[in-house]
């Protein structure tokens, strides 16, 4: 059902309840807050204070009296005929005077009658709209004074605490920042030979790989004040805020130099000036003027340095990457294998370890990862650790985290149906007999059924002894190969296809388009890039660039490859099919089998699964 709002009440409507509550508030509250309290007595009760000589003072107004006691109470009684009044009042030293209220100042009256209500509303009205803003998403837009600043976290070298020993894998990146820091300790150094301290340096690499930390890491070894602000920071909903938010910040810098400014995600701001058609931004546009503007006017010889981080470096606008604005573009890449070995050792520091940990076998298992992803495993194999029961982390906790991290968790509520095992397990061992029984391929570490979160009722993990940098024509075909086998046990055994495939289907796909639109490994099309491939750090989209009927070559190439790496894969295993059922049946039973378990029965006679333990 489609939700109705209510429509909104006229603004004339709010005036007359403020009207309305200002006059109830003069005709009940205000009257009750200035009227003294008088207590009404009778005339004997009069009399008696006034022989007790209690009555310090009496107003004599009509058939009223009223008197006031030692203690300024007010009283007030009927009065009688009595002509002795007067001589009792002055017997007791009373003092005739007025006691009775007196009309409010009317200066006094206005002020309680209505500044003090609008006040009341003018305060409400506040909080109410700082609380709307708040809301709306921007907490300081409730202070007009505060438009205009820049909002950056400003940290000393006290409060990072970040040095260089913390960042590992990315040596290349570091040793390209040590100068920017050796300039900052000593400028005179580059001073007198006349050699100008690159104003800015812009890291770029995929999502992950430390680019923050590098930042506050020069910052800690330089000793010097970080400013640090995100580049969605200085969009702001009225125009010309985000310059100002610019200049404040580098007025700030320039007050505080030497200091490191660091501006996260600069692509939000940085982007390319386009002014075809109505897709234009003014307000990113005048940021951006601004930047280029204040990059260009402030002194490098202070010691300012400027560094930026974007993970989309072909989306920024060329004025911004010119040499005087961000002189270094420094690539903060995926790391290595001793890149990956050497941040799992500085994760586990922090980590109680046992005596087994082989940090190498991780880091080849971990190819491709992050920085930011081997420090989620290594915080994953200590939470296993102490999910289990134990006091420290073993080698299976983090061998397990890279699979929580690749594949997910473990579906212990998923109960697969004794076919679907059986169909799992055929799977499963139809991949890694392909890959054992071919040349280039890599080993066979792990083979499991247990369904994981990620949706995969199984996988087969392979890890390549070194690493590699280079794939070639075979070893792709080989990999295709591969994925391939899963189907083709199904089909060999079972006479059968499932949906189980659909992965294998997507991956084998996208590698034989890629070795014939983007490796030149079709000879038909030789060394001609077919496709084109933008945001390499975020996830690699690609996208053709040939006409029509060139399309339609590629994809009958791409059908014929995957169908002859299939028959390949389809004639392996059935030249094998005594080891695949012995494979498969262990698997069945086990759910889980090592690489040197899947091996040794590989390599044994046919039947000799008894000897595996």
């Amino acid at each position: 059902m489609q939700k109705v709002d209510k429509p909104k009440k006229p603004l004339f409507v709010y005036y007359l309840i403020v009207l309305a509550v200002i006059v109830l508030l003069n005709l009940f509250l205000f009257p009750k807050l200035v009227e003294q309290h008088v207590t009404e007595v009778d005339y004997g009760t009069f009399l008696t204070m006034l022989s007790d000589k209690k009555v310090s003072k009496v107003e004599l107004s009509g058939d009223e009296i009223y008197f006031e006691d030692k203690d300024n109470q007010l009283y007030s009684t009927n009065t009688f005929e009595d002509v002795n009044l007067v001589d009792r009042l002055q017997a007791a030293g009373c003092e005739f005077g007025q006691v009775k209220q007196q009309e409010m100042d009317p200066f006094l009256s206005m002020i309680l009658s209505f500044v003090v209500p609008l006040v009341i509303f003018a305060v409400i009205g506040q909080l109410l709209s700082r609380s709307l803003m708040k809301k709306m998403g921007g907490a300081g837009m409730g202070n007009a004074m505060s438009f205009g600043k820049s909002n950056a976290k400003v940290y000393v070298a006290s409060e990072t605490g970040i040095k260089f020993s913390d960042v590992a894998g990315e040596d290349e990146a570091k040793d390209a920042l040590q100068e920017i820091v050796d300039f900052l300790h000593s400028p005179q150094k580059y001073q007198e030979i006349g050699a100008k301290m690159p104003k800015g340096a812009l890291l770029v690499g995929p999502p992950g790989t430390g680019k923050t930390l590098l930042a506050k890491a020069v910052a800690g070894e330089a000793n010097v004040p970080f400013f640090s602000i995100s580049g969605s920071e200085f969009v702001e909903m009225f125009v010309g805020m985000g310059a100002a938010k610019v200049r404040d910040l580098f007025k700030q810098a320039n007050e505080k130099a030497p200091c490191i400014v660091f501006i996260d995600e600069i692509d939000t701001i940085g982007k390319k000036r386009d002014t075809q058609g109505m897709t234009g931004n003014d307000e990113r546009e005048q940021t951006l003027n601004q930047l280029l503007a204040e990059m260009d006017g402030f002194d490098g010889s202070k010691g300012v340095v400027i560094l930026a981080a974007t993970n989309r470096p072909e989306t920024l606008d060329p004025a911004l990457l010119r040499p005087g604005r961000f002189d270094r573009r420094i690539p903060v890449e995926l790391p290595d294998l001793q890149g990956r070995e050497a941040i799992l050792k500085v994760h586990a520091k922090k980590i109680r370890l046992g005596d087994d940990i082989d940090f190498n076998a991780i880091a080849r298992a971990a190819s491709g990862a992050s920085g930011a992803e081997l420090a989620n495993m290594v915080n994953e194999a200590a939470l296993r650790a102490v999910r289990s029961g134990r006091k420290y982390v073993t080698q299976a906790d983090l061998e397990e985290s890279i699979e929580v991290v690749i594949a997910g968790y473990q579906k212990k509520n998923k109960v697969l149906s004794d076919k679907e095992r059986l169909i799992v397990s055929y799977h499963e061992i139809g991949h890694a007999l392909v890959a054992a029984l071919q040349t280039h391929s890599a080993p066979v570490t792990k083979i499991t059924i247990i369904p994981r979160t990620s949706g995969a009722l199984g996988y087969t993990m392979q890890v390549d002894e070194q690493e590699r940098n280079l794939l070639s024509k075979e070893e792709l075909e080989n990999k295709i190969a591969t994925f391939t086998g899963g189907r083709v046990a199904e089909d060999l055994v079972f006479h059968s296809i499932t949906t189980g495939a659909s992965n294998d289907i997507e991956q084998a796909t996208k590698l034989a388009r890629g070795m014939i639109t983007r490796y030149g490994m079709s000879e038909k099309f030789g060394m001609v890039a077919l496709e084109t491939v933008t945001n390499q750090y975020m996830g690699g989209d690609t996208s053709l660039a040939c006409a029509g009927e060139t399309a339609a070559d590629i994809d009958e190439m791409v059908v014929e490859l995957v169908k002859r790496e299939y028959a390949k894969a389809e004639k392996l295993l059935s030249d094998n099919m005594p080891k695949l059922h012995e494979l498969a049946k262990f698997l069945y039973e086990k759910e889980t089998i090592t690489g040197e378990e899947f091996m040794q029965i590989l390599n044994a006679p046919v039947g000799g699964t008894q000897t595996v333990e």
